[in-house]
């Protein structure tokens, strides 16, 4: 097994093991007032993307249907709301921050150049 397959496996195990932890601690600590969520950002504009000294809404991305990546202020809003008092009664969801991009599978790639796919 090569080193990336096996890099690949291991992400998706993870991934895949921080939605159940999340709904698992969920359960457990409900009843004592503590909510358990979790935050999946998609392509945000940081210096992993390369875009950290970019305002997202310069960029395109075709294959995003909210058409640029977003903004770590975006992604600390939805934290800040899930931590809020406000959200006592939310607890066990992943909230997906992507601007639309898992709606679109493997069209989100980078191999769209143009957004003429959104004229139907």
């Amino acid at each position: 097994m090569s080193g990336r397959k096996s890099g690949r496996w291991t992400r998706a195990a993870a991934k895949g093991g921080l939605g159940l932890l999340t709904k698992v601690l969920a359960q457990e600590l409900a009843a004592a007032g503590i909510t358990m969520n979790a935050v999946a950002p998609g392509e945000i504009a940081t210096a992993m993307t390369g875009n950290e000294d970019v305002d997202p809404h310069t960029v395109t991305r075709p294959g995003i249907p909210a058409g640029r990546p977003g903004d770590a202020n975006e992604v600390a809003a939805v934290i800040a709301m899930l931590a809020s008092p406000e959200a006592g009664y939310v607890t066990g969801a992943s909230w997906v921050i992507d601007g639309g991009m898992l709606l679109m599978g493997p069209q989100a790639g980078s191999h769209l150049t143009s957004d003429d796919w959104r004229e139907g």
